[in-house]
């Protein structure tokens, strides 16, 4: 796996040649350290069209010269790149991820499942952060074929590289976030569910002063989940009023403990917290907890998302899970079909979350059916 967040200089350079193996035959290092194919002519005194011959391995070539001049190429150590491996095969085997917020458990633990499904598959994966630019690179890389095809898994709506790549038969995925204005293959999971489940969940537990811990709704993750807890609120009959509803700017532990602050100075604090991911909620947890607020006693929360802090003793939380290796399993699915057929009709695969119950909420099961606490319909 390669990571790129900048391509501004020599050192982000997609591919490299790797150093000089013979210094009494080898011409000088160039910029970068990096040999031509012309080099190799040089040495092997042939034409530079021959020495491509013989890396196709065109029958044309006499079993001498391609002797001589596969000497040459193990001597130097060179190795093609990718836009020369790419025009003799068509395809470069490789595939890049643009991601964001790196510092989020989930996006980590997204890419290792991305990785391991690509590299069982013999591609290489070489990954962008769109925060630090990376969107610039990225499109850059599938113009000149350095990739076969592009994963996205931060997208929104005002994302550089939607803007400047149409979506018609392009080899481009988006994964985990959607944008319904983009017209390419899509994967997510159902975020509206998954805040309907949460709420259901809430009510049907007996919980009356049920608040939100929010972000930006940019990302459709977010405003999905929070659509759907807010809708299945007020089919049940509880709402949400605006004093119980905190928006962040940034999704960090630290944005937890101050919105869990806030909610806990009301005159009637809540006695439930969804947060829109398990940081916010974890971060709400500690929070509390500085205050001298029991969770679960006098608090229940919940977040979303189960990244692997969620399951540590300390925190227990219950969460929404996401099927993140089918959804990863799908996107490369989807790419490579695409990258095959550039006309075949676009996808969208929005699959079932599950929520997980831990301590932060007691491990109180969803009542049954025919106990006291029904859900209204």
């Amino acid at each position: 796996m390669e990571v790129r967040r900048s391509d501004s200089s020599h050192h982000s350079r997609f591919f490299r040649f790797s150093g000089l193996g013979v210094a009494s035959q080898a011409p000088k290092a160039k910029t970068g350290g990096s040999i031509t194919s012309h080099d190799i002519a040089r040495l092997a005194q042939v034409s530079q069209a021959t020495v491509s011959r013989v890396l196709r391995d065109d029958p044309k070539v006499s079993p001498r010269t391609r002797a001589h001049v596969l000497k040459i190429l193990a001597e130097t150590r060179y190795e093609p790149s990718a836009a020369a491996r790419a025009f003799r095969g068509g395809r470069a085997d490789s595939i890049g991820v643009v991601v964001a917020r790196l510092s989020y458990q989930l996006y980590p633990a997204m890419l290792e499942a991305i990785g391991a499904q690509l590299a069982r598959l013999g591609h290489r994966m070489i990954v962008w952060d769109s925060d630090h630019g990376g969107d610039a690179p990225a499109i850059r890389a599938l113009r000149q074929g350095a990739v076969d095809g592009v994963i996205l898994t931060a997208a929104t709506a005002e994302s550089a590289f939607l803007s400047e790549v149409p979506a018609e038969g392009a080899p481009v995925v988006l994964l985990n976030r959607t944008v319904d204005t983009y017209a390419s293959d899509q994967v997510s999971s159902d975020n509206l569910d998954g805040g309907q489940r949460v709420a259901e969940y809430l009510v049907a537990c007996g919980r009356k002063r049920i608040a939100l811990i929010g972000g930006i709704p940019r990302a459709s993750t977010i405003r999905n989940r929070e659509q759907g807890f807010k809708n299945a609120l007020n089919r049940l009959g509880v709402g949400l009023p605006p004093h119980y509803q905190f928006h962040s700017e940034t999704f960090t532990h630290a944005s937890g403990e101050f919105a869990v602050t806030r909610l806990l100075e009301l005159a009637s604090p809540p006695d439930a917290i969804f947060c829109v991911n398990d940081v916010l909620a974890v971060g709400a947890m500690d929070g509390a907890r500085a205050r001298g607020v029991r969770v679960p006693h006098d608090l229940w929360i919940v977040g979303y998302d189960d990244i692997e802090i969620a399951s540590w003793g300390a925190y227990d939380l219950t969460t929404v899970r996401q099927p993140m290796e089918q959804m990863v399993g799908l996107a490369i699915e989807l790419l490579l079909a695409r990258i095959d057929q550039r006309d075949a009709p676009v996808t969208h695969k929005c699959l079932a979350n599950e929520l997980v119950i831990r301590s932060s909420t007691a491990r109180q099961s969803l009542p049954a059916p025919d106990a006291p606490r029904q859900l209204k319909r």
